[in-house]
């Protein structure tokens, strides 16, 4: 079997991966960035979901290489896209106009850029960059990762890649079993967190629900109405005990009060007649809006494209992870399967507001998302695996009713900041919605440090969070701070000859790792500001 060596090994292209792989990269280091996927970008692009974000992002709250990536993405559609004078003279640019953040375009504009951004550490031979292969095996020494071994996940051959420090950037912590570094899943329990929303005994199989999500279009009077699935009966009619109506239905839980409140979905309304009469979340259509008619030059499109990444895809038969191949593959398909259901419902049975039911002119958009039929590459994993880390971020430290003026809890080790509500999805073990208002946090060092294996770090969603966290955490800024803070801690420590602990339990080891960390356009404190 091939065997290369690196100074780094990132294990997962999402974008903490890419982010860490860029911070060892521009730090002279040589890095191996894998991904098991065609694309890198994670939740940006194989899972199709636009960013996430607090609302201070164009000013402050993130790193500096996250703004460039995000900036990037803008000057994409300036240089290459026909922009209505309007658009292209506006900084804060949103292709989409979506409503979910203030930078909402195709996943395949946002893949390219990343690879953009990669492309002259490829040049130089610092950065080798492998799509196309998935973590299968480890070895360790003691408490130390020694190798990570790859399969290709279509063609290609296997290999293993050895490094002195090795991050596990996947979507959902696929290396923490395999090395045998402690970790949960799930629910924990409130005796062991203490947690206002934590269950009395733990649930480790209870798990944010995946959505596998899709790029769609509209072409009035036309008929694109795919195949009636196989399972349609099945999906149509899916109702957890907890939904006011079936899934597949435009009524769902508001996720703050779970009253029963009614979306609407009007394809590309006419923006001369003004804001829509619902607002936020609850129009459909303009929520991930990554293409928006108005923004380019008359008949560029002949449509709005838009990301399907609504309650209805919202999959909570099962875990999509850690119940073995056969269960894994069996949600999977589940989970593809809804999404397939939902698009042919739309398109024969959504409710339209003329009193007719539905659009058959919804087709898929498969340029946007990289794949033969309009679905992601991968489906939208909103929780991982999760270290048992030396600090464990609790809700009682980041919570807005338990924290108030106070803000969140500080850490002297952090090592970036974020902001989001702790908003978890229904879940597999039952649960509705929980959504919590958050102060804006920081990120400790302490969350990113597993209690035994001094060489793996975490680098994604995998980090010291509890399943309430996570909600917060999770988000795309955050997850980007996340994997740079890793990358340079890896870079940090090589340089200093320390391990990772010692950064965090030496005053001047931590000292020169956080100016590292400003060095990089990392901040590490919020200005006053106020959650939400």
């Amino acid at each position: 079997m091939t065997r290369i060596s690196a100074d780094i090994a990132v294990i997962g292209g999402g974008l903490g991966g890419v982010a860490a792989a860029l911070a060892a990269a521009r730090s002279g280091l040589r890095v191996v960035l894998t991904e098991e996927y065609d694309w890198v970008g994670g939740q940006l692009t194989v899972q199709g979901t636009p960013p996430d974000e607090h609302p201070w992002i164009e000013q402050f709250g993130s790193t500096a290489s996250y703004r460039a990536m995000r900036e990037g993405i803008r000057d994409y559609y300036r240089r290459w896209y026909p922009l209505t004078a309007e658009a292209r003279a506006d900084r804060a640019l949103n292709p989409g106009n979506g409503r979910v953040s203030a930078l909402c375009a195709e996943p395949r504009v946002a893949h390219d850029v990343l690879r953009a951004l990669l492309a002259p550490h490829q040049a130089a031979g610092r950065l080798d960059l492998r799509t196309g292969y998935r973590p299968v095996a480890a070895t360790t020494d003691g408490d130390t990762v020694t190798s990570v071994t790859l399969d290709p996940v279509r063609e290609g051959e296997p290999f293993t890649v050895t490094a002195p420090y090795i991050l596990d950037a996947t979507e959902t912590g696929d290396l923490l079993p395999l090395t045998g570094t402690e970790h949960v899943t799930g629910f924990e329990s409130r005796e062991v967190t203490g947690e206002p929303s934590a269950p009395a005994t733990a649930q480790p199989h209870n798990i944010q629900a995946a959505s596998w999500c899709l790029a769609l279009e509209h072409r009035a009077g036309e008929d694109h109405t795919i195949d009636k699935p196989d399972d349609y009966g099945f999906w149509r009619d899916y109702q957890p005990p907890y939904w006011p109506g079936p899934f597949f239905g435009l009524l769902a839980p508001k996720p703050q009060t779970l009253e029963p409140t009614r979306r609407l979905l009007e394809p590309n309304p006419d923006p001369a007649a003004g804001p829509p009469p619902l607002a936020g979340d609850l129009d459909l259509w303009a929520f991930r809006r990554i293409l928006a008619r108005e923004n380019f030059t008359p008949g560029a499109l002949e449509s709005d494209v838009i990301i399907v990444n609504w309650p209805m895809i919202d999959y909570v038969e099962g875990p999509l992870f850690g119940g073995g191949p056969e269960e894994d593959a069996r949600h999977l398909a589940g989970a593809r399967a809804m999404s397939r259901s939902f698009l042919y419902w739309m398109q024969t049975e959504l409710p339209r507001a003329d009193g007719g039911t539905g659009l058959p002119g919804l087709r898929t958009r498969p340029d946007a998302v990289g794949t033969a039929d309009g679905l992601t590459m991968g489906p939208y994993h909103r929780e991982s695996r999760r270290i048992q880390a030396v600090h464990t971020i609790t809700e009682q430290e980041v919570s807005l009713a338990v924290r108030g003026e106070r803000g969140a809890v500080p850490h002297p080790d952090s090592v970036g900041i974020g902001s989001y509500r702790i908003d978890l999805h229904p879940s597999t073990g039952g649960d509705n919605y929980i959504d919590i208002g958050s102060c804006p946090f920081q990120i400790p060092l302490g969350a990113l440090l597993p209690r035994r294996i001094t060489n793996l770090l975490p680098a994604a969603k995998n980090i010291g969070t509890t399943h309430i966290t996570n909600g917060c955490y999770r988000l795309h800024p955050v997850e980007w701070n996340i994997g740079e803070a890793a990358g340079l801690l890896a870079v940090y420590c090589l340089g200093a000859r320390a391990t990772p602990h010692q950064v965090r339990e030496d005053s001047t080891h931590l000292e020169d790792y956080r100016r590292l960390l400003t060095g990089h356009g990392v901040e590490l404190a919020w200005p006053e500001v106020h959650g939400y």
